[in-house]
């Protein structure tokens, strides 16, 4: 079937839906925790680049500097994060996660182990080893370009 002149299983439509739907079940599993789906994704970012400046954090999360600053403020008042002042610049700030970090972070992997075990439900291990791969590739494709 077409729609809008696209084919709806083209490779960029399957993937923009899988994300949407990956971050929709991803958000429900979440209720409960005291994290939106933002917050969380905000989190994991600091945890996998801790100490960033604030202003290349809006930059990987591809959010504006002012809504990654709301963000901050909000699991900074829940004691999860840190600002310190950057040391070369005194305007900057870099983002540190606290102890009462981990729990949430614990909850954020065990929810993405229940997303990533229901999105691969009948694909085989070589299957999946396949398509991360190649998705990997392909990433590597566009960023070079």
């Amino acid at each position: 079937r077409m729609s809008k002149g696209l084919p709806q299983d083209s490779l960029g439509f399957l993937v923009a839906d899988l994300a949407r739907r990956m971050r929709g079940a991803f958000a429900l599993h979440l209720e409960g925790s005291g994290l939106t789906l933002a917050q969380a994704r905000a989190l994991l970012y600091v945890a996998r680049h801790e100490g960033m400046r604030q202003v290349e954090l809006s930059e990987l999360l591809e959010v504006q500097p002012i809504t990654l600053a709301r963000l901050i403020d909000q699991l900074q008042q829940s004691g999860l994060v840190e600002r310190r002042a950057d040391p070369k610049d005194g305007r900057a700030y870099r983002i540190f996660l606290t102890s009462a970090s981990g729990p949430h972070l614990a909850t954020i992997e065990r929810v993405a182990s229940v997303i990533r075990k229901q999105s691969l439900q009948g694909i085989g291990q070589a299957e999946a080893a396949l398509v991360t791969s190649a998705l990997h590739r392909m990433r590597k494709n566009l960023a070079a370009s």
